[in-house]
C-alpha cells in the first residue's frame, strides 16, 4: 500500500512537470537509528521518483561498512537522511535529516521542484550579500516537528541560502527523532534555527533576519 495519495500523486505530477533538469537524491537509513521512519522514508522518495523521470534516487544503510565512504563524503552521521546532489555528485547542501511528513512533506517536494528548475525565494538583495560576504563554511540546522505550520518557512529559506551558496549546508532535523540533539541544543519549541552552533532564532523569522545571524556567524 502506497503512503502518498492517488489524488496527491496527480497533483505532484503537475509540479514536477515544471521540471527542466534532472535532480539527484542520495538517501541513508539505519537498521539501528529510527528504522521505522528510514524505511517510510524510503518508501516516499521511491513512490516520488515514480511520479517523475526527473528525479533519481541512490540509497544506502548507514550502519553498512559499504556505505561508510559515501555518507563521510557528505558528511552524513545519523539517519534517516536525504542529501540532494548535482548529477556529478556535487553536494547542494540541502538536507533533510528524518521524515519529511506533515507539514515537511511540502516542503520536500518544493524542494525538489526548485532544484529542478534552478530557481529559489530569496530576495536578490539577500542573494548579492550572501554571495558577497560569505567566505567560510556555514551550517544551518533548523529543527522541526512534522505538526508545526510555522516549520515549513524557515527550512525554506535554509535550503533556498544553501541552494544559492556552496559554502552553505542547510539541515531541516526532525527534533522527535533525534532528541539528543534537540536537548543539546535546548530546543524547547519549533521551528528554531541554529548557525555554526552560536547563533540561534526560534520562531519563523524573514529571509533578513537569518541572513544577519548567518553573517554574524562567521564574523
Amino acid at each position: 500500500m502506497g503512503i502518498i495519495a492517488e489524488k496527491d500523486k496527480e497533483t505532484i505530477r503537475d509540479w514536477f512537470g515544471q521540471m527542466t533538469n534532472p535532480v539527484h537524491v542520495v538517501f541513508f537509513w539505519s537498521e539501528a537509528e529510527n528504522k521505522e521512519y528510514g524505511e517510510a522514508t524510503k518508501q516516499i522518495l521511491e513512490e516520488l521518483a515514480e511520479l517523475t523521470d526527473k528525479l533519481h534516487l541512490q540509497v544506502y544503510r548507514l550502519d553498512d561498512p559499504a556505505s561508510g565512504d559515501v555518507a563521510a563524503r557528505y558528511g552524513v552521521d545519523k539517519a534517516p537522511a536525504i542529501v540532494f546532489t548535482r548529477e556529478d555528485g556535487e553536494d547542494t547542501g540541502v538536507r533533510f535529516y528524518g521524515i519529511p511528513s506533515g507539514y515537511e512533506f511540502t516542503t520536500l517536494i518544493e524542494d525538489i521542484v526548485d532544484l529542478g528548475k534552478g530557481t529559489h525565494g530569496l530576495s536578490p538583495k539577500t542573494v548579492e550579500k550572501l554571495l558577497a560576504e560569505v567566505d567560510k563554511d556555514v551550517h544551518i540546522q533548523v529543527f522541526v516537528t512534522p505538526t508545526c505550520p510555522y516549520c515549513p518557512r524557515a527550512v525554506r529559506i535554509a535550503h533556498f541560502m544553501a541552494m544559492v551558496h556552496p559554502k552553505i549546508r542547510a539541515d531541516m532535523v526532525e527534533a522527535t527523532e533525534f532528541p539528543e540533539l534537540a536537548s543539546q541544543y535546548n530546543v524547547y519549541g519549533v521551528p528554531k534555527t541554529v548557525i555554526n552552533d552560536v547563533e540561534e532564532q526560534e520562531g519563523a523569522v524573514p529571509e533578513q533576519v537569518v541572513l544577519q545571524k548567518v553573517l554574524a556567524a562567521i564574523r
